[in-house]
């Protein structure tokens, strides 16, 4: 696929770490032109455009959306991939900490996207692939206000693709498995066993380890591909065959 992205102008949220470090990489690999939207944009590629942009705050996402299209000329590709982490059982976390996650990982990428959509409206090649999760799909335990946040955006993912399709619009979504990213890293340190709980987590998984970021970002570069163009509303796994393997105990 090198090369498919000559000319176009992709916007990554949340591109500074992580699984969005990859995809900026990746999309910058294949030719696109790319715009950072992050709260902490400091540590995005010298040859991006870095913005700060919190996807909690409408006016901040706005601003970011008119200054990538006015500075880079168009917008073809949206990857909404800002998000955060929550743990705990349905009665763990209060109203606040819920309508915090909701907020983030949800409204989010409803902000971003609102704000994206006259631009991509002009695109010949337009996309929004959006990061979902594993949780969207397989009960994790101490995960439920995460996997909420997670299973509204494989919805919401479904239901702008049916929206938009007649605007040339192809909106997508990425699921990953448990990801080797640094909030996993912070999320192992506070384990009294750091090195069982990562190895439980590598377990969880039918091959065995954690997804590469790497490995997530080839999965949005080919939902973002032009030559992806009849692929739309659909969710692509990247875990490892955790969501449809179900394997026997290794001997």
């Amino acid at each position: 696929m090198a090369g498919d992205f000559d000319g176009l102008v992709a916007a990554v949220t949340g591109g500074s770490s992580g699984i969005g470090a990859a995809v900026v990489h990746a999309l910058l690999e294949q030719g696109a032109r790319v715009a950072v939207l992050d709260l902490d944009p400091e540590s995005a590629p010298a040859d991006t455009l870095a913005i700060r942009t919190d996807v909690a705050d409408d006016a901040s996402v706005r601003a970011a959306v008119h200054q990538v299209v006015a500075e880079l000329g168009r917008l073809d590709v949206l990857v909404n991939n800002a998000g955060i982490g929550a743990q705990g059982t349905v009665a763990d976390n209060d109203d606040a900490e819920w309508l915090r996650v909701l907020d983030i990982n949800l409204l989010g990428m409803v902000r971003v996207s609102r704000a994206a959509l006259p631009a991509l409206r002009q695109s010949p090649a337009a996309v929004i692939v959006n990061t979902g999760s594993i949780a969207a799909t397989a009960g994790l335990p101490q995960r439920a206000l995460y996997t909420a946040s997670k299973g509204a955006v494989l919805a919401l993912t479904r239901a702008m693709a049916a929206d938009h399709l007649s605007e040339g619009i192809r909106v997508n979504c990425v699921n990953p498995g448990t990801a080797d990213t640094p909030w996993i890293s912070r999320l192992l340190a506070l384990a009294d066993d750091p090195t069982a709980e990562r190895a439980a987590l590598e377990a969880r998984q039918p091959h065995g380890r954690l997804v590469s970021a790497d490995e997530v970002a080839g999965a949005v570069v080919y939902l973002a591909s032009p030559r992806s163009g009849s692929t739309t509303g659909t969710a692509i796994s990247v875990d490892g065959g955790m969501q449809d393997l179900r394997l026997r105990p290794r001997q």
